[in-house]
């Protein structure tokens, strides 16, 4: 039951991440994901014999875009493991106590906002580089350097690496939704959404007007400077003029913790700035030594998460959403009432299953909150408040938009409108292709995409480059001076020179998010390498499994036309991301890696591999040129002997660089 139980855990981790992170689209709440994980992660440590190699607990998840320089972090930017209760802070306790009798411990408000690594060389600041995957960020130097309280040099002339929290204090991010509105641009939905927005800009002025902070609370390399606790090093880094957060606290016990815990509970509203919660260190340095690491966190450290806010209010209608893949989503109409700090209108209700397993009806009182503190959910209803005037709900059997019957797949819990010519499939897979994400063709909003669409100016993609046909129908319409019309034009003639991986997004290719449309464009260089890659190769890339090689192959043999239509209007179709150094060893070379490489990662080989122009398969077959042997090879080693190909030792492979 417990192999089960791990199993089915891990397949609801996995697809929520791939969901998350490659889609964009998440099915489940940040509060769900954390109870799940936390389950998983119990089971894991009572039964280290079950643990899997695919286990979501042996990986730390983020999405690094192709538009920002990449850095290797020189120490991993690790994450912390959360707690949800004073019962599980006073466990953390009990095991560290094991190990250190007597126990200090650092509380530290948790700031909800992007993590940032800050490099300064002879005492001046050279580079700022995102989280990331945790091994590897963007560089955002340019941005960061607008923040006010980052200083561009430091009292002491040394080199020196700090870690904090860029945020977005609450009264700029008001004053930028204010802006936005009056724009009639969307706005975003939380500061911390803003600040990690405003820091990917890639015009510096935009994140200079954005008004954001830090605070620094990590020192990686502290031993160098002759620091032995972390409240020392909160001190050291004060005395370098970086803004350490006033708040945080040494407490010698953990009752004094729960002191701590309590008081941040009641009084973060009051705060200037969004937290999510509490980060408790254990304050000395060779304590955190001894301890040491699990696979994924520090065993010295944890962040307790302040519970969803919850809040009553009616359900006054459910309506129902279609996406550009024709997914229909019900949501709920609620009375407006604010949650975690903002006004909230309406929730998901996720699928039909979702609402017949709770019984959700229109009239119920409801229970709803921002699950992690960003997407508004109903939890549950109270029955006990229920008239007998409510309407149970009945899924729809048409489309809402076209009226087309909607089909559901036997694999998925979802309704689709299988009509690709809908309105609202339509309407938003010509968002999405603009979106920043994706073409990145500024000023083309959901409103403005609506009215060209019910103008006639914007049926397909291709339309976008055709609008400049219609450039004097346009100053007719309210709102659309000289200037401004101007202005949308060279933003989609701009987006004709993206790189090839923002358009293979931005075509809307189910199952096709940020990340596996970056390794397609890396793995084939350029669209008519993807267009002619059969079912069978496309399996065989990393990362890319049978649903997603099956969704890409079957989008392109429909849509050629369409393709050959977009490089007639002059369309970039060549992967630009990475510059690549021609090598002849390399070049136009197929490789898989087996086994363990001593000197260097698999990312970096596959790295090196790349920028010489050759590709990585996760697979030995015919079409393999190379196989990479490391230490304790596996059966593609075996594989590679038996189809005569060529292998290379790990020496081998460094030599021919």
């Amino acid at each position: 039951m417990i192999e089960k139980r791990i199993d089915e855990l891990i397949k609801i981790l996995n697809k929520a991440s791939y969901e998350y992170y490659n889609l964009d689209s998440p099915t489940i709440t940040d509060q769900e994901y954390d109870d799940y994980m936390d389950e998983l992660i119990k089971l894991e440590t009572n039964n280290p014999h079950l643990v899997r190699p695919d286990s979501p607990t042996l990986k730390v998840g983020s999405t690094v875009i192709s538009e920002f320089k990449k850095v290797r972090h020189s120490t991993p930017m690790l994450s912390l493991g959360d707690v949800f209760n004073y019962e599980e802070v006073i466990e953390f306790d009990e095991k560290i106590k094991k190990t250190i009798p007597n126990p200090n411990y650092v509380c530290e408000l948790k700031i909800d906002g992007l993590s940032v690594s800050l490099i300064y060389e002879k005492g001046k600041l050279i580079r700022a580089v995102t989280r990331g995957d945790g091994t590897t960020g963007e560089d955002i130097t340019h941005n960061v350097r607008t923040i006010k309280n980052v200083p561009l040099s430091i009292p002491e002339d040394i080199d020196i690496e700090v870690r904090g929290e860029v945020y977005m204090p609450k009264k700029s991010f008001e004053a930028l939704n204010e802006e936005k509105e009056k724009l009639g641009e969307k706005i975003f939905a939380n500061p911390r959404n803003a600040a990690a927005g405003s820091v990917r800009q890639l015009d510096s002025s935009i994140a200079a007007k954005r008004n954001l902070a830090t605070f620094i609370y990590h020192l990686p390399q502290a031993n160098n400077y002759n620091i032995h606790s972390q409240k020392e090093a909160l001190e050291y880094m004060k005395s370098l003029t970086f803004t350490v957060n006033p708040h945080i606290k040494k407490v010698k016990n953990i009752d004094e913790v729960i002191e701590y815990l309590k008081y941040w509970n009641s009084h973060r509203s009051e705060l200037e700035y969004d937290i999510d919660g509490i980060v408790i260190k254990v304050d000395d340095f060779k304590d955190q030594e001894k301890l040491g690491f699990t696979v994924r966190v520090p065993k010295w450290a944890i962040a307790y998460k302040f519970p969803a806010e919850q809040v009553l209010t009616k359900l006054t209608n459910i309506e129902f959403c279609v996406g550009r893949t024709g997914k229909v989503t019900p949501r709920a109409d609620l009375n407006p009432v604010r949650v975690a700090g903002s006004k909230v209108a309406s929730a998901t209700l996720h699928n039909e299953d979702y609402i017949l397993s709770k019984d959700i009806r229109v009239g119920d009182t409801v229970l709803i909150q921002k699950a992690g503190d960003i997407i508004p959910e109903v939890v549950e209803v109270k029955f006990e408040r229920r008239t007998g005037e409510e309407i149970p709900f009945e899924m729809i059997k048409n489309c809402p938009i076209c009226n087309t019957p909607l089909v559901k797949k036997e694999t998925e819990a979802a309704y689709f409108c299988p009509n690709e010519k809908c309105d609202a499939r339509n309407i938003e897979g010509l968002i999405h292709f603009a979106s920043r994400d994706a073409m990145n063709i500024e000023g083309f909003g959901e409103r403005i995409v609506e009215d060209f669409y019910n103008f006639g100016y914007l049926r397909s993609i291709t339309d976008y480059y055709h609008i400049k046909d219609h450039k004097e129908d346009l100053k007719e319409l309210e709102g659309f001076g000289e200037k401004s019309i101007e202005n949308l034009l060279t933003a989609i003639e701009n987006s004709k020179n993206n790189s090839l991986e923002r358009l293979l997004f931005g075509l809307g290719i189910r199952h096709v998010g940020k990340k596996t449309a970056t390794i397609l464009a890396s793995f084939y260089d350029n669209i008519d390498n993807i267009m002619n890659a059969t079912y069978e190769e496309l399996c065989t890339i990393t990362d890319i499994g049978e649903i997603i090689a099956k969704s890409v192959y079957d989008y392109f043999s429909i849509n050629k036309e369409l393709i050959n239509n977009l490089k007639e209007l002059g369309i970039n179709t060549n992967y630009i991301g990475r510059e690549k150094h021609i090598n002849e060893e390399f070049n136009n070379k197929t490789f898989v890696l087996t086994g363990t490489l001593e000197s260097l990662t698999r990312n970096e080989a596959k790295d090196i591999i790349e920028s010489f122009g050759g590709k990585i398969t996760s697979s030995v077959s015919k079409k393999t040129d190379v196989v990479i042997v490391g230490s304790s090879p596996g059966s593609k080693y075996d594989e590679a002997i038996k189809l005569g190909i060529t292998t290379w030792t790990e020496e081998e492979f460094l030599s021919r660089r």
